[in-house]
């Protein structure tokens, strides 16, 4: 096992599956299989997932929404999005905490890293929901900023593509595919890995970056014992 700690990001769309909004729960029961291989081999497992399935702040935003409770809304949706990935983990026989930034205890812990960690250390996989907790920030900066706190050893970004490519592969047949590159290459390159924010605090805390394909079977049992899989971003 290569990584010990990990944070894995996955996005909110992906929990749609095939449908056009909302959760797949056939989709919520292959995430919760691919987990529990990893936390039987004793990884500890942190996630954190985004709203974009039910609802996205910058689309309210844009429709004339005030951002600010665009972005809370936005935060709301990605605890119901942790409370059905928990939902789906435990019927698979894993034990879990959901933590908020936002204050909600009937359905979760808040956030406290020291509880985090010894959640973690105890074989639980703990779920972050609510993002940042403060509104203009996204679930990729709320996904770097927790696995720094959580002293993590990598961040998995679990998406529907194999990597990081020179341009959209769904769009173009050409793009090229990167197996491994550095930060100042991203930079240069301008290819889109995280929104700024959390890349430049990945960077900042040397914190690697490992963009995969979630969706194929037996992905992150391999990333998670150190094969190449996706694209790794280090120093």
């Amino acid at each position: 096992m290569k990584y010990e700690r990990i944070l894995l990001k996955l996005s909110g769309e992906a929990l749609m599956g095939n449908r056009q909004y909302g959760i797949d729960n056939d989709r919520l029961k292959e995430y919760a299989a691919e987990i529990k291989k990893v936390v039987d081999i004793g990884c500890q497992v942190a996630i954190v997932i985004g709203g974009g399935n039910i609802f996205r702040g910058l689309a309210g935003a844009a429709t004339g929404m005030d951002r600010v409770q665009g972005d809370y809304m936005g935060m709301l949706a990605t605890v119901i999005n942790g409370m059905a990935l928990q939902g789906a983990l435990e019927d698979a026989g894993i034990f879990t905490r959901l933590q908020s930034a936002i204050e909600m205890d009937k359905v979760a812990e808040p956030f406290i890293k020291r509880k985090a960690v010894r959640h973690l250390e105890k074989g639980r996989v703990v779920i972050f929901g609510a993002g940042t907790g403060n509104p203009y920030f996204t679930t990729d900066t709320a996904a770097t900023l927790r696995a720094i706190e959580i002293d993590a050893d990598v961040i998995l970004k679990g998406t529907r593509v194999d990597g990081i490519y020179d341009s959209d592969p769904e769009k173009n047949s050409d793009a090229v595919k990167f197996h491994s590159l550095t930060y100042s290459e991203v930079y240069e390159k301008d290819l889109k890995v995280m929104d700024m924010t959390a890349f430049t605090l990945s960077r900042e805390n040397n914190l690697p970056i490992i963009v995969f394909d979630m969706n194929k079977e037996g992905n992150l049992l391999k990333v998670v014992q150190g094969e190449t899989i996706g694209t790794l971003v280090n120093l």
